[in-house]
């Protein structure tokens, strides 16, 4: 199982690693990363292997949305599941 992690907003020190870190705490596996600054925005898209998760999907989703809080960030956590079924044709 997999999941998609998005963030957008001002560009700063750190935030990849920061969302990597609440990823690790939990076991979420990143296996893709890509990222993008524009100007002073920064953009990223996240894929996470969550099979192996140490808690329930939603406590990662509630923690990088208090992540998301704290850094003044979007960060938008989806199951790919979910993520597929909304961009199918």
């Amino acid at each position: 199982m997999k999941a998609v992690i998005t963030v957008i907003g001002k560009d700063n020190v750190g935030i990849l690693a920061k969302v990597s870190a609440v990823c690790a705490e939990y076991n979420a596996n990143v296996m893709d990363v890509t990222q993008s600054v524009l100007q002073d925005m920064f953009a990223m898209i996240m894929m996470v292997d969550i099979s192996k998760m140490n808690a329930d999907f939603v406590v990662l989703v509630e923690r990088l949305n208090k992540l998301g809080e704290e850094l003044n960030l979007s960060i938008h956590t989806m199951h790919q599941d979910i993520f597929n079924s909304m961009h199918r044709i």
